[in-house]
C-alpha cells in the first residue's frame, strides 16, 4: 500500500451548494457534486476533500470509475490514515458489538455505518467472512483482517480461518473483478453456529452473500411467542431460519418454502441437526405459484411469514417491486386464520418504510382484511443504521394480527 501524506494527496473540491448529504453525516460524494480535482492520483488513493470555498471536509478514497467517487474515511482535518488508525476503527467495531449483541455469530463490520466504507465482515463462530466492495478499502483489507484477529484473540474469541466473499455484483460498479477464496490457510468452509439456541450449518463458500442472514437474528426470536402450538407457513425460508425458530418455540407444524432446491436441502439438514424434522418440513417451490394453490385448497395457517429477497436494487424498479410485495402480502393475508398473524419483511433499501406500509395497506384492502400492528422492527444492532447514510437502513419487519372484516 502506497503511503500517502497530506501534502502528497490530491484534493477534491466540491461545487458550490454541494456536499449537503456529507454535511448531514453521510459518507459518500457523488461524481456530480465535484467541481474539480487538484493534483495527481490513482483510483483507490486517499484524497483530501474541501468545500468550494476551501473549507476542509476530511479524507476519503477516490474512484472515478464509480458514481460514488469519494467514500469518506475521516471527517478530521489532517487525519493520518495509517495502521494505528485502522486498528482503532476495528477496535471500535468490536467494542460496539460487545455492548449491543451476542458476538458468537454477528456482523463485525458494516461498511459506512462502521466508518470503514465498502468493508463487510461477518463472524460465524470462529470463522470470519470478508467482503471488500470498494476499491479504496481493498488496500486496507488485510490490515483490517489482521487487526480483527488480534483484537478478537484478546477478547477470548480466537479465529481459526478467514474466507473472502468479494464476489458481489456491486464490485463491477467500482471497476473491480470478483474475488473469492481463503485469506490464509484453508479450512472446512461448512461451519456450525448457534443462534437463539437453534443450530445451523453455514456454508461460507457456497451460501448466499456471506453464507447466512445475520440481520434477522432478533426478529427470528420475536416470532417465537406467536408460534407455540401454531400451524406455521414460512415463505422464502432459505436455509430454514424462521421455520426452525417456529419449530423450536413449540409450533404444531411448520412448512418452509423456497425456490432453491439447494437451500431446501440445507434447511432439511438444519432441521435434523435440531431434532425438528418431525415438526418442520420443507418444500422447493416458487412462492408466487404456491400461495394461490394453497388458497385454492382452503389451507389456513395461524402464522404466515414472508421474508423475500430484495425485489428491487434500484430506484428505477421500485414500482415493479411494489407490485410483487403487494401480491405476496395479499396472498399471505388470505392464508392467515381470522385472528392469526402475518410476519412480513422487506430487505430492499429502495423500498422505504412508507412505501412498504402503503403497499401492505393496499394488499389488506384488496384481501378484505383488517390489520392490527403488533410490532415493527428493523435490522439487528450489529447492522447499525447511520443517520444520513440512508443505504445503511434497509430492513423493515412487521408483525400484524390479521382480522376478517365483519
Amino acid at each position: 500500500m502506497r503511503k500517502e501524506t497530506e501534502n502528497s494527496m490530491a484534493t477534491v473540491i466540491l461545487k458550490k451548494g454541494e456536499g449537503r448529504t456529507l454535511s448531514a453525516g453521510g459518507a459518500w460524494i457523488y461524481d456530480n457534486e465535484i467541481g474539480r480535482i487538484d493534483g495527481n492520483f490513482t483510483n483507490g488513493d486517499l484524497v483530501k476533500v474541501e468545500a468550494f470555498n476551501g473549507y476542509p471536509l476530511g479524507t476519503g478514497f477516490i474512484n472515478t470509475n464509480s458514481k460514488i467517487t469519494v467514500r469518506m474515511m475521516s471527517r478530521k482535518e489532517g487525519q493520518v490514515i495509517d495502521d494505528a488508525f485502522i486498528e482503532q476503527r476495528v477496535r471500535d467495531c468490536v467494542e460496539y458489538r460487545k455492548r449491543t449483541i451476542d458476538m458468537s455469530s454477528c456482523r463485525l463490520i458494516f461498511g459506512e455505518a462502521d466508518f470503514l466504507p465498502g468493508m463487510v465482515v461477518d463472524k460465524y463462530s470462529d470463522v470470519l467472512v470478508v467482503q471488500s466492495l470498494a476499491l479504496g478499502i481493498d488496500r486496507f483489507k488485510l490490515k483490517i483482517v489482521e487487526a480483527l484477529k488480534k483484537i478478537l484473540a484478546e477478547e477470548g474469541m480466537p479465529i481459526r480461518g478467514v474466507y473472502e466473499r468479494s464476489d458481489a455484483k456491486v464490485r463491477a460498479l467500482e471497476g473491480m473483478e470478483p474475488v473469492k477464496g481463503f485469506i490464509g490457510d484453508p479450512f472446512d468452509t461448512k461451519v456450525q453456529i448457534v443462534e437463539n439456541g437453534v443450530k445451523y450449518y453455514v456454508d461460507v463458500e457456497k451460501g448466499q452473500k456471506t453464507g447466512f442472514f445475520l440481520d434477522q437474528k432478533l426478529n427470528r426470536a420475536a416470532i417465537r411467542p406467536l408460534c407455540k402450538g401454531a400451524k406455521v407457513l414460512d415463505c422464502f425460508t432459505h436455509t430454514g431460519s424462521f421455520a426452525l425458530n417456529a419449530g423450536a418455540a413449540g409450533a404444531a407444524s411448520v412448512l418452509g418454502v423456497d425456490a432453491s432446491e439447494l437451500a431446501i436441502a440445507e434447511a432439511e439438514e438444519n432441521a435434523r441437526l435440531n431434532g425438528l424434522e418431525g415438526t418442520v418440513r420443507f418444500q422447493a417451490a416458487d412462492v408466487f405459484d404456491l400461495l394461490p394453490q394453497l388458497e385454492e385448497k382452503g389451507e389456513q395457517f395461524d402464522v404466515v411469514i414472508l421474508d423475500p429477497p430484495a425485489f428491487t436494487k434500484s430506484r428505477e424498479s421500485v414500482k415493479k417491486a411494489a407490485k410483487g410485495y403487494k401480491e405476496i402480502n395479499l396472498r399471505g393475508m388470505k392464508l392467515v386464520k381470522d385472528g392469526g398473524f402475518l410476519v412480513t419483511c422487506s430487505c430492499s433499501h429502495f423500498m422505504t418504510r412508507e412505501l412498504f406500509e402503503k403497499t401492505i395497506a393496499l394488499a389488506a384492502k384488496d384481501a378484505r382484511k383488517r390489520l392490527r400492528q403488533v410490532e415493527y422492527r428493523t435490522q439487528a444492532p450489529d447492522h447499525p443504521i447511520l443517520w444520513a447514510a440512508d443505504e445503511s437502513f434497509y430492513l423493515k419487519f412487521f408483525i400484524f394480527q390479521v382480522c376478517t372484516e365483519k
